[in-house]
């Protein structure tokens, strides 16, 4: 039985920057946190499986201006994280503390490795001293510590047969429960559960704006730019458009480490933004009321996490454009005060478009495909409300929008199991020549 206030209170929390370096110092803060004296601290060894050593290579670190991936997080969060605040756990860390982390780090200090010896989300960190060690170990979700050992010791541990699935209890729901149901659930959750989904609001609405109005964090300034070209044109009143540039915004921002929290969807920071920013504005430009934008952000907030457990938590193909854009696509369709069956066809149609869009890791252009994803999940609301959208199957959309998930699933899990492998080789194999655009000028 889903409990809607189980899966929030797991699944849509605040996110300090990216959440996979943000699961690795997590767990470096747990182990260090065993030690006696972190200031000993010799070395940090972190294991990632690929999907988090993909999203961490090139993403910025909150805080850490010029600086990223799972290494300077990993070295942050030996001088400065607290496990105590789950995926912000660098949020109390200064600025000293980032120049001796990031000097720390360039001195070979930490490393980080990738395995194939598992799948979705897991990192295995260990730190040294002079006399002891420690190792935390995450898995399953970003947040979910599994393992705690100091010299060898056990010090905690979850129920090993639970480890064994291979997943927590607590996702099989996504296994036997229909959109229906989730429509139906949406409608009749309780208010204090509708007050905590626009807290999200507000926190999304809040990065985007940062984005658009502070571009000197920002490489390329997507958001700003996109706003700027409308404006010229005065095309501005355009929601789709409007809908795309805070997407824009609020996404290079975070990457490039704004540090500003997000508010999260199916444990992805971005997939947060795609889930909530497009359901607020389009509520807000159609003068919704704050109770009908809450339970249409809590719709969206319950189908991605619907469609993210089924093709998986990080996998080769990309989370914002399948799992957030059908949630953003299945809400907006539910603004207009549609039922279920408007709201499912606009998800079929969000996933026939973006389906084979692959996710090649975090970063600042992530935004594009953020916005990208957000933009055509408004296009596939409209097109619902007006009846377009195929009425019997075609390609991987299925005439059942469950059925039509499970299609997705399939080719996720089964049609895509090698593609993050050459995407991790092709990254590693960069030299610093490599980072300069066709104009012969270096990237920043």
């Amino acid at each position: 039985m889903l409990s809607i206030r189980k899966l929030l209170n797991d699944e849509v929390r605040p996110a300090l920057g990216c959440t996979e370096p943000g699961a690795v110092a997590l767990a470096v803060s747990r182990a260090c946190e065993e030690l006696t004296d972190r200031d000993r601290i010799e070395s940090v060894h972190v294991t990632v499986s690929s999907g988090i050593y993909k999203n961490g290579i090139a993403v910025g670190v909150p805080g850490v201006r010029g600086a990223w991936g799972n290494a300077v997080a990993a070295a942050l969060a030996t001088f400065c994280g607290r496990s105590s605040h789950g995926l912000e756990s660098l949020r109390d860390c200064a600025s000293c503390d980032v120049a001796r982390a990031v000097a720390w780090a360039n001195e070979g200090h930490v490393r980080v490795e990738h395995t194939t010896d598992h799948g979705g989300i897991y990192v295995n960190a260990t730190v040294v001293t002079p006399d002891e060690s420690a190792t935390c170990i995450v898995e399953h979700t970003h947040t979910n510590i599994t393992q705690v050992t100091k010299n060898d010791r056990l010090i905690f541990s979850r129920d090993p047969a639970e480890i064994r699935r291979g997943r927590p209890p607590e996702s099989d729901w996504a296994q036997s429960i229909t959109f229906r149901a989730l429509f139906t659930a949406a409608q009749q959750c309780p208010q204090a559960d509708l007050d905590y989904v626009m807290e999200g609001v507000a926190m999304n609405r809040a990065i985007a704006d940062y984005g658009l109005a502070d571009t000197s964090l920002l490489d390329f300034g997507y958001g700003a730019m996109l706003r700027t070209l409308l404006e010229d044109k005065d095309p501005c009143s355009d929601l789709g458009y409007r809908i795309r540039y805070h997407c824009y915004a609020a996404v290079e921002a975070r990457m490039a480490g704004a540090r500003l929290p997000v508010m999260s969807s199916a444990g992805s920071g971005n997939g947060g933004i795609a889930a909530i920013l497009p359901v607020a504005l389009a509520g807000e430009a159609w003068g919704a009321d704050r109770e009908s934008i809450g339970r249409a952000v809590l719709l969206s907030h319950l189908t991605t996490s619907y469609v993210k457990h089924k093709v998986g938590s990080l996998t080769s193909l990309c989370g914002c454009a399948v799992a957030s854009g059908a949630g953003a696509a299945a809400a907006i369709a539910m603004l207009r005060g549609c039922g279920p069956n408007p709201a499912a066809r606009a998800i079929r149609i969000v996933l026939a478009n973006t389906a084979g869009m692959f996710c090649d890791g975090a970063k600042e252009s992530c935004a594009l495909k953020v916005g990208t994803a957000a933009h055509e999940a408004y296009l596939a609301a409209l097109f619902a409300l007006h009846g377009s959208g195929d009425k019997r199957a075609q390609g991987i959309a299925d005439a059942n929008v469950d059925k039509t998930v499970d299609n997705i699933a399939r080719i996720s899990r089964k049609g895509m199991r090698y593609v993050d492998q050459v995407m991790i080789s092709i990254m590693d194999e960069r030299t610093p020549g490599d980072l300069q655009d066709d104009a012969g000028e270096a990237f920043p």
